[in-house]
C-alpha cells in the first residue's frame, strides 16, 4: 500500500477485536512512536491499558476494546499542537500500511487514567487509539472542494489537485474540516479556523498534502 492509498482508504477506528497485538507488532509500533517523535513532540505507546478508555464519552463515541493507543505529548511552555498533528499522521498513515485501525482521540478519554509517563514539562495534546479492527469505520465525509481551496479546479495543476484531494481525506475533530488552501504561483499555503483541536487539525492536513502533492506547504 502506498501513502496516497493509505490516506484514501483509512477510516476512523472506534471498535477494536479483544485480541492483543503480538510481540513483534508492539515493537514495530515503538520503533514508529520514535521514528515520529521530535524536539517538540513525544509519541509514546501505551499497551494493554483497559482504563484510560472507561469514561462515559468514550462508551458514548462507541469506543471497544481500545486497550492500545499511542500518547502525543508538548513541553508545557510551548504550542505544539500543529506539529503533533503532522507527525501523528505520519505515524497513523504508516500504522495503516501495517494493516492496523487507528482513530484520533482529543476529549473522549481519561488524562488521569492515562498510562504514560510524563515529563514535569509535558502535556497531552491527545492521542491515536490502535489494533485489529472490529468494524469497516464510517466512510469519511468530505466538503465540496470549493469549500476548503481558493482555486478553481480547472485551474489547478496535477499535483496540487492530489494535495487537495489528500487534504479532504483527513480526519478532522468533529468532522469540522475547518481549513483553507491557497495557492501563489508555485507556493501552498493552508491555514485554518476557530475551533476544537483545529490546529492539530491542520497539522494533518498538511502532512496528508504533502505526502499526495510531493510539495511542501510554506510555514
Amino acid at each position: 500500500m502506498t501513502v496516497k492509498e493509505a490516506i484514501k482508504h483509512r477510516r476512523s477506528i472506534r471498535r477494536y477485536k479483544d485480541t492483543p497485538l503480538p510481540d513483534d507488532i508492539r515493537v514495530k509500533l515503538a520503533a514508529l512512536a520514535v521514528e515520529c517523535s521530535c524536539e517538540n513532540v513525544s509519541i509514546k505507546p501505551v499497551f494493554d491499558d483497559k482504563d484510560c478508555f472507561d469514561t462515559f464519552l468514550a462508551h458514548y463515541g462507541k469506543f471497544r476494546n481500545a486497550f492500545n493507543y499511542f500518547v502525543l505529548t508538548g513541553r508545557k511552555d510551548t504550542d505544539s499542537d500543529e506539529t503533533a498533528g503532522y507527525m501523528g499522521q505520519k505515524l497513523v498513515l504508516a500504522v495503516e500500511e501495517m494493516g492496523l485501525g487507528t482513530c484520533w482521540v482529543g476529549g473522549t478519554f481519561s488524562k488521569g487514567k492515562c498510562k504514560a509517563e510524563l515529563g514535569a514539562d509535558e502535556k497531552i495534546i491527545c492521542i491515536i487509539a490502535v489494533g485489529y479492527p472490529d468494524e469497516e469505520g464510517s466512510k469519511h465525509r468530505c466538503k465540496p472542494m470549493d469549500k476548503i481551496c481558493s482555486v478553481k479546479e480547472e485551474d489547478m495543476p496535477a499535483w496540487f489537485r492530489n494535495g487537495v484531494v489528500a487534504a479532504l481525506y483527513a480526519p478532522t475533530a468533529m468532522n469540522q474540516q475547518k481549513f483553507m488552501i491557497s495557492l501563489d504561483e508555485d507556493k501552498v499555503k493552508i491555514t485554518c479556523g476557530k475551533g476544537p483541536f483545529v490546529k492539530v487539525d491542520l497539522g494533518i492536513v498538511k502532512y496528508n498534502f504533502e505526502a499526495a502533492s510531493g510539495h511542501e506547504v510554506i510555514k
